[in-house]
């Protein structure tokens, strides 16, 4: 029987949803056949992973070292086979800026952005509002700010002593409009979610989380050619990163100016009740414990 270690929690902002997301996939992977053990994941790491010598890393962190290559560098000095992306595109995707670099080039649109220290953003508007403020390397929506078109000065929590995010960051152009995503497990591009939040005026992090926090369009009713637009830029934007597994790009559609841009790719997308990519992966007919169940047979090092 394959042993799985799932890995969990870790000590990042987004720890509470990577223990949901965890939990939920040793389940499937229990329910799968599976022997599975759950790992939150400490500075012991190292120690632990020698321990219990799994066959297979189950990669259910998300944030600052589950997502930025840290936990795939050491999984791949172990040489245990892992889950999702590899080194160099889990460190590439986590950092908006040199992500967005790759994503222009390769033709996916992306909004007008520029990144700076938080100080020197909080002084004075660095572009004209309305735009969005948000750390370079965090996800779930975690420290995004948005400035608002009339806004006399810059959101004063970036000069804050208590700033608990890096100290560099993004201030993008905010495009209007509605806030759409497509996953990819590897060749496999799925169908396109449109997200509608109810307790937050855009998807932040209750939205994301919280049951009920918005309502999920499946398939979104959009024109066939954005459809078709925005399930290719996914599939370009997973291969320019060299994404492996499964992998979610995040796009704003403004119906009114037709202007498409992708916001980011996540290649550790929560599995929750309330995630995206199982609502994706059910409706083209994968269930929770086949899908998880995938991820564990693509499993490998070298990715």
């Amino acid at each position: 029987m394959t042993h799985v270690v799932v890995l969990m929690g870790g000590q990042s902002g987004e720890r509470p949803v990577s223990l949901k997301t965890g939990n939920a996939c040793a389940d499937g992977l229990e329910r799968s056949g599976y022997r599975v053990t759950r790992l939150d994941v400490t500075t012991n790491v190292w120690e632990d992973l020698k321990r219990l010598q799994p066959d297979v890393a189950f990669n259910a962190l998300h944030g600052p070292f589950g997502e930025d290559g840290c936990i795939q560098g050491l999984l791949e000095f172990l040489k245990i086979p892992y889950t999702h992306s590899g080194v160099l595109s889990s460190a590439l995707a986590m950092d908006k800026d040199r992500a967005k670099a790759v994503l222009a080039r390769a033709g996916v649109p992306v909004a007008e952005h520029l990144v700076t220290d938080r100080h020197e953003a909080a002084k004075e508007h660095l572009m004209d509002p309305p735009y969005v403020v948000k750390p370079v390397n965090e996800g779930s929506s975690l420290g995004i700010l948005i400035v608002h078109e009339g806004a006399n000065r810059p959101p004063a929590e970036l000069a804050g002593a208590n700033w608990p995010y890096t100290d560099t960051v993004m201030v993008e152009k905010f495009v209007a409009g509605r806030e759409l995503t497509c996953g990819a497990f590897n060749e496999t591009v799925w169908d396109i979610i449109d997200i509608v939040p109810v307790s937050e005026a855009f998807y932040g992090y209750d939205a994301k989380y919280a049951p009920g926090g918005s309502k999920h369009i499946l398939p979104a009713n959009l024109k066939p050619n954005i459809y078709q637009n925005i399930q290719d830029f996914t599939k370009v934007a997973h291969e320019a990163l060299g994404c492996r597994g499964v992998s979610r790009a995040d796009f704003r559609y403004d119906p009114e100016k037709d202007e498409l841009v992708c916001l980011e790719v996540n290649t550790q997308p929560g599995m929750t009740e309330t995630s995206l990519v199982p609502e994706m992966a059910e409706h083209a007919g994968t269930s929770f414990e086949s899908l998880v169940a995938a991820m564990v047979e693509d499993a490998s090092t070298g990715r």
